[in-house]
């Protein structure tokens, strides 16, 4: 299995983003746990979660709650967890990069995981009516305390990367932003990480390819992104999200994908790129 570096950890080279877990059509508790038992059985050591993965206004830190109960006992495995976003049951999303907030956000976290220090905690999104430096602050005082080990960001830019660096120093160890074969706007997002020697964690890392074109029988829908994957699949006998996952890989050595899974089969099939080296050939297609 391919690891690669996340802080002082060595992680599978692909995790689990385990939102769909707990969002709006979610699993019933049973096949969710079994996923994220199925991903740790797979190899994945890295779980994404976030307290604000949840569904209805009442149930805050719904996915936390879920992956401390099925990976109660279990070892290796890295939590990454975020703070600074909400939902209100609406179907809606906030915003809240408040440092107070945040510390709070985090201490909540903590005991939900059922933990008194976090591997890695994030900072989920700016907040445009909070200084960048003061919701990096909050990080930057729960390093301090204790309280984390180690400090990411997310949805961000190369200027708010480089201040981040400036306030958390080696503290800083991650960048989570969106990242796929149709959505590559954050390039040089990715390019500045490699030069800082950050983790790149893309999220939704097969989004904006066509689920028709990569699940569907041949000629089903033409989709100019998606078709050169499901070209070099259908000649390997494997799935087309298998190869858009190695392809990632491919493209640079601090690159994580978490794919979300809501399906022990998916996150199984999901695991298996860390074993996947594409060919020169092939990779020349996926460009």
């Amino acid at each position: 299995m391919r690891t690669r570096q996340l802080g002082r950890w060595q992680v599978g080279s692909v995790g689990l983003g385990a939102m769909p877990l707990s969002i709006e059509g979610r699993p019933d508790e049973a096949r969710s746990v079994a996923t994220l038992r199925a991903a740790v059985d797979a190899g994945v050591t890295l779980i994404d979660t976030a307290d604000s993965y949840h569904w209805h206004a009442d149930e805050v830190g719904h996915n936390e709650r879920l992956i401390a109960k099925a990976l109660a006992g279990a070892n290796g495995v890295l939590v990454a967890s975020k703070g600074g976003r909400g939902r209100p049951g609406d179907g809606s999303w906030t915003v809240d990069g408040r440092p107070e907030h945040l510390v709070r956000a985090c201490e909540a976290s903590l005991r939900r995981l059922g933990t008194d220090r976090l591997g890695l905690y994030q900072l989920h999104k700016p907040d445009p009516a909070v200084p960048w430096a003061d919701s990096v602050g909050a990080l930057r005082t729960l390093l301090d305390a204790g309280k984390i080990e180690a400090a990411g960001i997310s949805n961000v830019t190369c200027e708010q990367v480089l201040q981040a660096r400036d306030i958390l120093g080696p503290g800083l160890v991650s960048v989570q932003n969106r990242f796929s074969p149709a959505v590559r706007e954050h390039a040089p997002v990715l390019a500045l990480c490699e030069r800082l020697g950050l983790a790149f964690l893309p999220w939704s890392p097969l989004g904006g390819l066509s689920r028709s074109a990569l699940d569907g029988p041949p000629g089903r829908e033409e989709d100019p992104v998606a078709t050169p994957y499901v070209a070099v699949a259908r000649a390997r006998g494997i799935s087309p999200q298998r190869v858009a996952l190695a392809w990632l890989l491919a493209l640079s050595p601090v690159l994580v994908p978490i794919p979300g899974a809501s399906r022990p089969e998916t996150i199984r099939d999901s695991a298996a790129a860390m074993e996947l080296i594409l060919e020169a050939n092939e990779l020349k297609q996926l460009v």
